[in-house]
């Protein structure tokens, strides 16, 4: 065994580990289901780490040089991120979907951001107010789809004092529902700069 070369001796242990009955259990369990086991763990762990990491507000914020330049001071500079009521509202609060299967295929859209990322679509200020009304309008639809599900995770009309609101907000949350609008019919610009020639609705 002395005279065997390094790798000889670690490919015979290996051998025996397979071969050996007694060899394949460590603490009473199979070898290869332990093998498997921390295998599998480590995937789990490291998933749901980079799950939750990629849904975070310091990913979406600063993660990118184009957010952290461009849509980053924006937000920060909104009622969403300083108010009078110390309340706070993340990117993802905005822009990540609660439940699990919208926020799968939220996570599988922004693949195709991030290939922007790497071919420079926005990395320009020119190039991001060029296609800021693009990426509003792709925005703006899907929450209407969704009948502003996002805004409503902590905006809850039932809840609303409306005798606290001026006369305009108090008519349009009244007939929201009888007109069909949502939240993002009217509140467009709560957080990010409007594009040319969009102005905010009544």
């Amino acid at each position: 065994m002395a005279d065997q070369p390094q790798g000889a001796v670690a490919q015979g242990r290996w051998a025996r580990l397979w071969t050996q009955p007694r060899s394949r259990w460590l603490l009473g369990i199979p070898a290869g289901g332990l093998l498997a086991f921390v295998i599998g763990a480590a995937a789990f762990y490291g998933g749901a780490s980079a799950w939750h990491y990629t849904s975070s507000a310091g990913f979406c914020a600063d993660a990118c040089h184009e957010m952290s330049a461009f849509s980053t001071p924006e937000w920060r500079a909104s009622v969403h991120y300083v108010n009078t009521k110390g309340l706070h509202a993340g990117c993802p609060n905005c822009h990540v979907p609660g439940p699990f299967v919208p926020m799968l295929l939220r996570k599988v859209q922004a693949l195709g951001e991030g290939w922007g990322h790497l071919t420079g679509t926005i990395a320009t200020r020119e190039k991001y107010e060029a296609m800021r009304p693009r990426m509003a309008e792709h925005v703006w639809a899907y929450m209407k789809a969704s009948d502003s599900r996002e805004c409503r995770h902590c905006h809850d009309r039932t809840t609303m004092d409306l005798a606290k609101q001026d006369k305009p907000a108090q008519r349009a949350h009244e007939r929201m529902a009888e007109t069909g609008k949502t939240c993002i019919d009217c509140h467009k610009g709560v957080a990010h700069t409007l594009p040319p020639g969009v102005v905010e609705a009544d």
